[in-house]
């Protein structure tokens, strides 16, 4: 009886949570530390310096460029990355931290990125600009 119970929990779990994948369909963002005095916002073209921390909705991590302790640079707006996080760090200033939300479209969509991936995967990614370079000069 006990593991009836248990197996019946566990497969409400897994509905919900298929649930909460299925109701998010557009990017989120949320800052997690504003900038004062922000003098020089990203913009296409630019070259950014990424500290980040991906994880699936359920809270497993799949890529941390912090525990590395590395910086990951890219040129925003050149598809370098997943669409969710050209468009998602549009507009930040150095110093800044986000809370990206990405919808499996905008992520890896249907095909995934295995084994850590699966399809159809929200991805949360905690993003902070280290640095932008523009044009060969620094901001």
């Amino acid at each position: 009886m006990k593991t009836a119970v248990l197996v019946g929990l566990l497969c409400l779990m897994a509905v919900a949570y298929a649930d909460d994948e299925l109701k998010i369909n557009k990017l989120q963002i949320g800052v997690k530390t504003r900038v004062k005095d922000c003098v020089q916002k990203s913009r296409k073209g630019d070259q950014l310096h990424m500290h980040y921390t991906g994880t699936l909705l359920d809270g497993t991590e799949f890529d941390s460029s912090r525990t590395r302790n590395q910086e990951f640079t890219f040129t925003l707006g050149q598809g370098m990355v997943i669409k969710g996080w050209d468009q998602g760090l549009l507009n930040m200033c150095v110093g800044e931290r986000r809370i990206l939300t990405i919808p499996p479209h905008l992520g890896y969509g249907e095909r995934g990125a295995p084994p850590k991936i699966p399809a159809n995967a929200v991805l949360k990614f905690d993003v902070e600009l280290m640095k932008i370079d523009r044009d060969g000069e620094e901001l």
